[in-house]
């Protein structure tokens, strides 16, 4: 017998189930019908959880910006070396690829902006919360001797945002010469400019490809 889900854990579901109508639907124009259909239940059912559709809607686009600031700054927590710090704040800042649904979302999010005064406080908002978190890497790392930057540090990481929100773009739209790892290299390649340092990252490993047997 399935065990019966909690609230908690219902609600979950319905946010996941609203970020997937909204990239199918659009921002603007997806229904509680449409919500409940992708998370197999009723529209009564889901105004039980939500009885204002509006609450869920923004509670799915900040389940996909938590991503993007408080989880990059758990993931750098524990990195010394401010150069580490900055390559890895890069890559974590980009899709994983084309159908990265975070970033398909805040692409949505921000076709809306200019409609929906409350969703380009939303945007507003996390843009000046990654550029601080920028700024305190960069400004770390001057204070180290490490990095000598090029300019001020608010004006690089604003940079280095918008960097990530063109290439992201670029991304989840298919162009066929951007990538992940080619964007991470675009980007890294103004942040050497800026800061001074060769930045270089360190080899992924490849996927599916375990130790060599011993000969």
């Amino acid at each position: 017998m399935t065990p019966r889900k909690s609230r908690s854990e219902r609600r979950s579901d319905l946010i996941e189930a609203a970020r997937r109508a909204m990239i199918q639907h659009g921002t603007d124009s997806v229904h509680l019908k449409e919500i409940a259909a992708e998370a197999g239940l009723t529209s009564g059912a889901v105004l039980y959880h939500y009885p204002e559709i509006g609450d869920l809607l923004l509670e799915a686009h900040h389940a996909g910006m938590e991503r993007f600031y408080d989880l990059r700054m758990k993931k750098i927590a524990g990195i010394a070396d401010p150069a580490e710090k900055l390559i890895v704040t890069v890559r974590s800042g980009l899709p994983d690829g084309a159908d990265d649904l975070d970033v398909r979302l805040l692409c949505e999010l921000g076709g809306a902006a200019g409609r929906n005064r409350i969703y380009a406080t939303l945007l507003t908002t996390l843009y000046d919360r990654q550029v601080s978190m920028y700024q305190l890497i960069l400004e770390t790392g001057a204070a180290q001797g490490v990095f000598t930057l090029a300019g001020d540090s608010q004006t690089i990481s604003r940079n280095l945002v918008a960097l990530e929100d063109a290439y992201g773009y670029r991304i989840v739209a298919r162009h066929p010469l951007i990538g992940p790892d080619e964007a991470v290299e675009l980007i890294l390649d103004y942040a050497r400019q800026s800061v001074g340092h060769p930045l270089r990252e360190e080899p992924r490993p490849v996927k599916g490809k375990g130790r060599s047997p011993a000969s």
